[in-house]
């Protein structure tokens, strides 16, 4: 990891897959890096991984709520958001893709990504084979993609169904390095998901 990271402001929102896991990598090796980190989570994530473990691992509280200080002038979905110079989404699940192409808002990680310029937006998407493979996961993924959004994968391999297929979650670090291209200073060239022929 380089300089590209000190000091940048990088949200994370985990959704629920058994992925999750892998995030807490991501998460510890760019707080490392000198990011400052911070995670949301989707109802589901939790189910995976807890908040207890991010909020160790970023050194910054964990939001898994909308409605966490509501009554604030400057409410947390939009402050985030705002704030957040990249925001990874991972694993982003095929549900949450499918929000994001639809422009749904219905939980905080789905408002914080509604909130968001789409260009700030990195995507590591994770399901099973045939949830990537269906055309709605693929016209979704292309309109997320055609709205602005980067992906890093989704990789071939070994899921937890037991059976080898595309719709695997990236590794962290070729998640790190995707990350670390985009907030480089030089501009880079835009990825588009593995779309199935």
């Amino acid at each position: 990891m380089t300089q590209h990271l000190q000091n940048k402001q990088i949200l994370v929102c985990v959704c629920g897959g058994i992925s999750a896991y892998k995030v807490c990598d991501v998460v510890s090796k760019l707080a490392q890096s000198g990011a400052q980190v911070t995670v949301a989570m989707t109802k589901e994530a939790q189910n995976f991984v807890g908040p207890t473990t991010f909020r160790a691992l970023s050194n910054n509280p964990v939001y898994t709520d909308l409605w966490e200080a509501v009554d604030l002038k400057d409410p947390n979905h939009i402050r985030l958001a705002r704030n957040a110079d990249l925001v990874l989404v991972a694993p982003c699940t095929g549900n949450t893709l499918a929000k994001m192409a639809g422009g749904l808002a219905d939980d905080l990680v789905s408002t914080l990504l509604l909130a968001t310029d789409p260009k700030k937006i990195l995507v590591a998407a994770a399901m099973n084979e045939g949830m990537w493979n269906h055309p709605a996961t693929q016209r979704n993924a292309k309109r997320v993609f055609e709205d602005g959004a980067q992906f890093v994968g989704p990789a071939a391999g070994w899921q937890a169904c037991r059976t080898q297929g595309m719709g695997r979650m990236s590794e962290p670090a070729d998640i790190l390095s995707a990350i670390e291209a985009r907030l480089a200073p030089q501009t880079t060239q835009a990825n588009p998901p593995h779309f199935t022929p």
